[in-house]
């Protein structure tokens, strides 16, 4: 079963639920359809076209603003799984200035790597080893804290959620919200 993002009525992003849930909340009529698949769920008496992303159809205040905590997982998401020096697929993630050269573990500090990458590139400065970032690193906006675990994700979400795919540096990269 599939997942459906959920809108406040600003069209905020609020967080993903489970396909079921969403069909629920529209026909309770607690949420609208803003986009849906060209699937459709039947009945009995009625057919539901798939939502894919839902907006509430009052506004829920959200007492806190998220923020997306620096885990491996949310490097490696936000880099797209693609070493930041190399491009090929990452699985360790490296701080850009070493944590033993006074480098802070904070998002514009981390990066993907390969272990290849990350091994040679040891506790040295880019600059002593003529290295360069394909992309450098930001921190994710906190949209993104709403789709982290879920790791199906429709491409109709990303114009809500701020991530374009092969928006200029490649898959995943972050751009400020369209919304």
């Amino acid at each position: 079963m599939g997942a459906a993002l959920v809108l406040n009525a600003t069209y905020e992003p609020l967080c993903v639920v489970p396909l079921r849930r969403a069909v629920v909340l529209v026909l309770a009529e607690k949420a609208v359809v803003v986009e849906a698949s060209s699937d459709v769920m039947r009945s009995e008496r009625l057919s539901v076209a798939v939502p894919t992303v839902v907006r509430l159809a009052r506004f829920v205040r959200v007492p806190y603003r998220r923020e997306v905590p620096l885990t491996r997982r949310a490097v490696l998401e936000r880099d797209a799984h693609s070493c930041a020096y190399c491009g090929l697929r990452a699985d360790t993630i490296d701080h850009v200035r070493p944590r033993s050269r006074g480098g802070q573990h904070q998002w514009t500090n981390v990066v993907a790597a390969c272990a290849r990458c990350n091994h040679r590139k040891g506790d040295r400065l880019l600059a002593e080893i003529g290295w360069h970032l394909r992309v450098p690193p930001i921190a994710p906006p906190p949209t993104v804290a709403v789709v982290m675990g879920w790791t199906t994700r429709e491409p109709s979400w990303t114009q809500y959620l701020g991530l374009a795919e092969n928006a200029g540096g490649g898959p995943g990269e972050l751009v400020a919200p369209a919304v």
